[in-house]
């Protein structure tokens, strides 16, 4: 089998964890990285094997050679940078969150159906095989009707002004950088919601550092989630349904183990997978099944779905008369 060539834009942190990811992944090879500067993208490519290093996106974009490109940009720039990629023709992965507003991201997606590529935001979650489990589990009626989730993502961050996450010109604040996981979670599972409630501490930099949401459905079903940088909460997850509940442990957005309850509280089933590599394998695994099949966009990570969670996330930012430099 054919390997397929990816290309890296972006040489931080998550860049060289799916750099690993795709290093120990049999039908991918690393064929390029790129950075801002030829110094960044020359070292990282002599550390993870890569064949060519670029000191531009565009030359990446341009390169003909790639087959799909991970964007590992800060939040703020994926618009711009998956717009160079699409415009030259290449299938994108792009890092979550997609990007500022519900706008911008339809602007992609719309693009990217316009020159017909593969494009995918990166929300690893959906391809782990637990979160599949917990979709598994509910569809077949194991918990009966679900009615209610709780999902938290906190973690204490020491304030640092030249962080992306306290910048409002990265896209910084609790709600795109870890909110996005418990309403992924929740949306997947109950849809888009009738009403939204939410609150929010902005910080002086004008980014929320901890916000609380709820979502609220006519017919009586409803989502808890609380997410920021000033506590740091267990992160776990939980779907209660008229027949059990499912509970997922500590950062269920990548946890490798959850447990079925029954209605009196009695563990039905447990499941458990540990990732083989560092478990971003999953998602990469989805795109090379999508590319294979001559897919455009991935059942398990829908454009719908990326582009309704970010209609969740603009909402709540409205409440909290939130905006990015980006946006004024």
């Amino acid at each position: 089998m054919n390997k397929i060539r990816w290309g890296i834009i972006g040489t931080g942190k998550i860049a060289r964890t799916f750099a690993k990811a795709i290093n120990g992944t049999e039908d991918a090879e690393l064929y390029a990285v790129a950075s801002r500067t030829s110094h960044n993208a020359e070292e990282f490519a002599l550390k993870f094997g890569a064949d060519k290093a670029y000191g531009s996106y565009r030359e990446l974009a341009e390169d003909k050679n790639v087959d799909v490109v991970y964007i590992a940009t800060p939040m703020a720039s994926h618009y711009n940078d998956a717009m160079l990629c699409i415009e030259n023709g290449r299938n994108v992965l792009c890092e979550k969150t997609l990007s500022l507003n519900t706008a911008m991201t339809k602007e992609i997606i719309d693009f990217a159906k316009e020159k017909n590529v593969f494009f995918m935001e990166a929300m690893w979650m959906k391809c782990r095989p637990v979160f599949l489990k917990v979709l598994e589990w509910i569809n077949a009626g194991k918990i009966g009707t679900p009615r209610y989730i709780k999902a938290d993502f906190s973690n204490y961050i020491p304030y640092d002004e030249n962080d992306r996450l306290f910048r409002a010109d990265c896209g910084g604040g609790a709600l795109l950088d870890l909110g996005v996981y418990p309403l992924t979670f929740a949306h997947a599972i109950f849809g888009y919601p009738d009403e939204i409630i939410s609150s929010a501490e902005i910080s002086s930099d004008g980014v929320d550092v901890n916000n609380t949401i709820l979502l609220k459905y006519n017919d009586g079903r409803f989502v808890s989630a609380d997410n920021g940088f000033r506590l740091q909460l267990s992160n776990n997850a939980m779907v209660s349904g008229t027949e059990g509940f499912i509970t997922m442990g500590l950062w269920f957005h990548c946890t490798s183990d959850i447990a079925l309850y029954g209605k009196r509280s009695e563990l039905i089933e447990k499941f458990s997978c540990e990732p083989e590599i560092n478990g971003y394998e999953y998602e990469i695994r989805e795109v090379h099944k999508c590319l294979r099949n001559g897919l455009k966009e991935s059942p398990l990570v829908s454009h719908e779905g990326t582009i309704e969670v970010m209609k969740i996330m603009d909402e709540c930012r409205k409440q909290w008369g939130m905006k990015f430099p980006q946006e004024k």
